[in-house]
């Protein structure tokens, strides 16, 4: 039987595919096996990432409808139909976020937490709200008047407020509107102590007489607004690509309104006349009848007197060889190291820079920065290898989403140190993680390098699963060598040897090793984690791999474009997703019949980081390190707690955890560093083998 491969009934819209992963982490926060505060994160969480989707994907549709595209992507939908498929899924999925939050609030109460509007607390901590608003609001915030002279105000990004309807006191027949702008600057609950928690607009609308003195309130809404914050910078007209860049930030506050969210009490009235100013569709208004701003839930979950209402936090450890007293230089002369974050530590990768920054031996640092985070340790040991003399060349991608500001900011202070500062390449993001160190031993050069699959960020190394590689390998060395002169200058190659590198190298690899799996027959087997999978080569290669008989095991947190299990295409295939306490996002590939067999990746299986991006594929030669990942992806793939397998219809069903056996990869793998750190407290070198060898084993 012979199968279009291009059938648009073969491939899930990407953007519902992305709203079933949110939709997972929803599903968390309604997990009552989690303790209440961590089902709150995931509240956080789930409303976080609705906003970047909607400042992001939802206005790139828009954009896309409007410049009258018809058609986009595998599934062949138009942008039109894919934004009625997502208002749909938002407003009915509404009505299960807000009985999870109304649940989670409840049993809170049990433990002395309380989420409580200003009518409802006691007149003790109302008088204490009144000085509050005096001492703490009143200075701050905005109220603003809307008539004819007093224009509709330019409301930035997520600005959070009320709309309000009043009446003259005098004569109650004049009526106006106005809004009350909270800036982000005051907290989003009013904290009363003993665990009770205001929301800050209960409070500002029973003091809005003092805000619009002479008029009393008739009805109000709280409101957000959420505008498009993509930002569009053509390079090639831009002289100074920072200048540009700094104005490309001031317009994301201004772009195109996408979305509103309004609190319960907003009726028709309150709708006319912001929509009358605004224009926003219809379908894209949501009415909370619980409270806006769902990341804004942080502040309660961050609650120190309430710990032990999430899960156990963990340290992460520093295991051998690497927490041996021998330096962190013979270590790396002596083997490939392999370390999976956050179970164990970031900082050997830390420790590194800065070592190296004070070394006299070392001669130059190179490095790439995608997402380096505030107040970054790495940073700051390259000022100070730059000011001591050393030649120090950092790749600082300026258009990192959402961190572009963080950058500017870090590229211009590593530039003032005297470092040598890329801003980006033209037409393309660097989002390859690489770090090499050129050093000086006895009348030779030696290198040092560092490949991950995350960003060189301590912070988020200890809540995102990501992978770090450490080697002194000649061939790999010599090849990021060369791949940090390809940044700097010019180059029509752009090919390395032993890396591989998009745009040009990744994706005819992979594409190599899944057609030899093929060629194998029942005999293949393919297992690759990723954080998406949307390509169209990489999926039809799949299918046709599975076709032929090749077993294939994909771990994909987030979109994926590919169905599993139909009949003559893709019956061979299983997907998995895994949600959890940490974030997955290391990318690993194991091809049974490659040599080596073993890969990690900064790149997903998409086509903006195989065709448009700068990313880095290495092969892992060492056997025991590669031992040791495909271990890690045998033991995900067998994963029936955090995991939920993907059906042919899009949907996702979690997997069925088996009470006599439960694997939660996350959990067991905490439990192993912790006793293997305990071995190695008692310098049992011969316990931390068999622990490592019977973990993986038993799992």
């Amino acid at each position: 039987m012979n199968i279009n491969l291009k059938d648009p009934e073969l491939y899930n819209n990407r953007e519902l595919s992305w709203l079933q992963f949110n939709t997972r982490v929803l599903k968390q926060a309604q997990d009552e096996s989690l303790p209440l505060l961590e089902r709150l994160k995931f509240l956080a969480i789930y409303g976080t990432n609705l906003d970047e989707f909607y400042m992001i994907r939802v206005a790139g549709l828009k954009k896309l409808f409007s410049a009258g595209v018809v058609v986009s992507g595998a599934d062949r939908l138009t942008p039109l139909q894919q934004l009625r498929e997502i208002r749909k899924y938002l407003h009915q999925e509404l009505q299960v976020l807000e009985h999870c939050m109304s649940g989670i609030f409840s049993k809170l109460e049990n433990e002395g937490i309380f989420v409580k509007e200003y009518i409802n607390v006691t007149s003790t901590q109302q008088r204490e709200l009144h000085k509050y608003f005096f001492q703490h609001i009143y200075h701050v915030i905005v109220p603003i008047a809307i008539d004819a002279t007093h224009p509709f105000p330019q409301l930035n990004n997520l600005s959070f407020g009320l709309l309000v309807h009043l009446a003259d006191s005098e004569d109650t027949s004049i009526e106006r509107y106005g809004i009350v702008r909270i800036p982000r600057a005051l907290p989003r609950f009013v904290e009363l102590g003993h665990g009770v928690y205001v929301p800050i607009e209960s409070v500002v609308e029973q003091h809005i007489h003092d805000l619009f003195p002479g008029y009393e309130l008739i009805d109000y809404a709280a409101f957000r607004v959420t505008r498009n914050a993509d930002i569009a910078i053509e390079e090639e007209e831009a002289d100074d690509f920072m200048e540009i860049l700094e104005e490309g930030l001031k317009l994301r506050k201004k772009g195109e309104l996408v979305r509103l969210e309004l609190g319960r009490r907003a009726n028709d009235k309150l709708i006319d006349f912001f929509n009358r100013h605004a224009n926003i569709f219809h379908d894209d208004i949501y009415t909370f009848h619980t409270l806006l701003n769902l990341g804004s839930l942080w502040q309660i979950v961050g609650n120190k007197e309430f710990a032990h209402l999430t899960l156990p936090s963990f340290k992460p450890r520093t295991l051998p060889p690497l927490s041996d007293n021998e330096s962190l230089y013979n270590t790396l002369d002596k083997q490939d190291i392999v370390l999976y974050h956050p179970y164990e530590s970031f900082e050997p990768v830390v420790k590194l820079i800065q070592i190296a920054s004070k070394d006299p031996d070392v001669v130059a640092i190179k490095m790439t920065l995608y997402r380096s985070g505030t107040n970054s340790p790495i940073v700051h040991a390259l000022m100070s290898a730059a000011e001591s003399g050393k030649q120090v060349t950092v790749m600082v991608e300026l258009k990192a989403r959402f961190d572009e500001e963080n950058n500017l900011i870090w590229a211009k202070v590593l530039e003032n140190a005297g470092a040598h500062v890329i801003y980006g390449i033209r037409g393309f993001k660097v989002h390859a993680k690489a770090a090499l160190i050129t050093r000086r031993v006895g009348d030779s050069l030696k290198q040092y390098a560092h490949l991950g699959t995350g960003n060189y960020n301590p912070i988020t190394a200890k809540i995102y699963t990501d992978i770090s590689f450490f080697t002194t390998n000649e061939k790999i060395t010599n090849d990021m060598t060369r791949f940090f002169h390809f940044l700097t200058g010019f180059s029509k190659k752009g090919s390395l040897n032993e890396l591989y590198m998009s745009p040009t190298q990744i994706k005819p690899k992979v594409l190599s090793m899944i057609h030899k799996e093929t060629n194998m027959a029942k005999e293949g087997h393919i297992i690759a984690k990723v954080n998406s999978l949307v390509d169209e080569d990489v999926i039809r290669a799949l299918y046709k791999a599975s076709q032929a008989g090749v077993k294939i095991e994909l771990i994909v947190r987030g979109i994926c474009a590919l169905k599993p299990n139909i009949k003559g295409v893709s019956e061979n295939i299983r997907v998995i997703s895994i949600i959890g306490k940490y974030l997955e996002h290391a990318r690993i590939f194991y091809f049974k019949h490659a040599s080596p067999q073993l890969y990690i990746s900064s790149a997903d299986w998409m086509s903006r980081n195989l065709e448009r991006r700068i990313e880095l594929l290495t092969a892992i030669e060492d056997e025991e390190v590669a031992k040791r990942l495909l271990q890690l992806l045998q033991l995900q793939c067998s994963d029936n707690v955090l995991a939920h397998e993907l059906q042919s219809d899009g949907s996702y069903i979690k997997v069925k955890t088996d009470p006599s056996r439960p694997i939660n990869n996350q959990a067991l793998i905490e439990t192993f560093v912790s006793k293997v750190q305990k071995a190695v407290n008692k310098e049992n070198t011969s316990q931390v083998q068999q622990l490592t060898d019977r973990f993986f084993k038993e799992s």
